[in-house]
């Protein structure tokens, strides 16, 4: 049951100031989920004892679990617009740049803290062995799937990124999917529907499922064979893909050092041609003149 689902439960129960606090909160949760407990208690003239009793009354351990509960809670339900105005409350009277910056290196923390090393492991060995890969990711987490494909496609010859804006064209380009298959899916708050129902179908063909996504509690979690988590807390209403970035880069780079051998032959060759049909620029800034280009 969701922190606003409880409250609705509770409701009648609630004291006068104790419907204060969750009348607030039901009108204005991505707002409530950015304020400490004495804020919430200002804001709607109750004590701050009287904040925390009515978080722990709904059955957190505490005001922080509570507001945890609400920022889940938020990044999966909040409409932009929610976003937009908790934004200012967020990062009031803050410098910007050093506000999103530090909750980039705390999500990467937490991640690095809290992944799953089995599923992480797993899902590696899984795609090693797979017989075609299928890497979904729609919206925000269309970058991530992007950026997997492209170095994937590197790696193996059997690379299908699914990219499409119709439900009907995605389950066409998924239809052959089998046992044997591995199918990557990729989502973060808030969630596609298209990925979540690619998931399940895949499932159902008895494909082997990996899920990159926020937390056990995400909808395409109970579909995967393997598991990674990248906490994406966003301050405003921009997702934070830092940390799934660097989680993929990790993943890369364990698939690359385990087809060490077989890889080594096709970067030879892929420089080759990359020569061959000047792929990439040459030029460079010298250090006397960084205007100068040398060629």
């Amino acid at each position: 049951m969701n922190v606003l689902a409880r409250i609705k439960q509770q409701y009648s129960a609630f004291s006068k100031s104790q419907r204060r606090i969750a009348d607030y909160v039901l009108n204005h949760y991505a707002q409530a989920a950015n304020m400490t407990a004495s804020k919430l208690a200002d804001t709607v003239s109750v004590s701050e004892s009287t904040v925390v009793r009515f978080a722990t009354g709904l059955g957190y351990l505490g005001y922080p679990e509570f507001i945890d509960a609400l920022l889940e809670y938020s990044r999966s339900e909040s409409s932009m617009l929610k976003r937009m105005e908790s934004l200012s409350l967020a990062l009031e009277n803050q410098d910007v740049l050093t506000k999103v910056i530090h909750s980039d290196i705390d999500n990467l923390k937490t991640s690095l803290h809290k992944i799953d090393r089995k599923g992480f492991d797993g899902a590696v060995d899984a795609l090693l062995q797979a017989k075609n890969i299928y890497i979904i990711g729609f919206r925000s987490s269309a970058c991530l799937a992007s950026f997997l494909s492209f170095y994937c496609n590197l790696l193996f010859s059997n690379v299908r990124l699914i990219q499409t804006n119709s439900v009907s064209e995605m389950f066409e380009q998924i239809l052959r999917i089998e046992q044997g298959d591995v199918v990557f899916g990729i989502s973060f708050p808030r969630y596609s529907r298209r990925t979540v129902k690619a998931m399940e179908f895949a499932k159902s063909r008895g494909a082997t499922i990996i899920a990159l996504t926020d937390s056990e509690k995400s909808p395409i979690a109970p579909f995967s064979d393997c598991l990674m988590t990248a906490k994406s807390e966003m301050v405003s209403c921009v997702d934070s893909l830092v940390a799934p970035f660097s989680v993929l880069n990790a993943f890369i780079v364990s698939l690359v050092l385990r087809k060490q051998n077989d890889v080594a032959t096709a970067f030879e060759e892929l420089e080759n041609i990359w020569e061959e049909y000047d792929v990439y620029d040459k030029r460079e800034l010298t250090d006397e003149n960084p205007n100068h280009l040398s060629f």
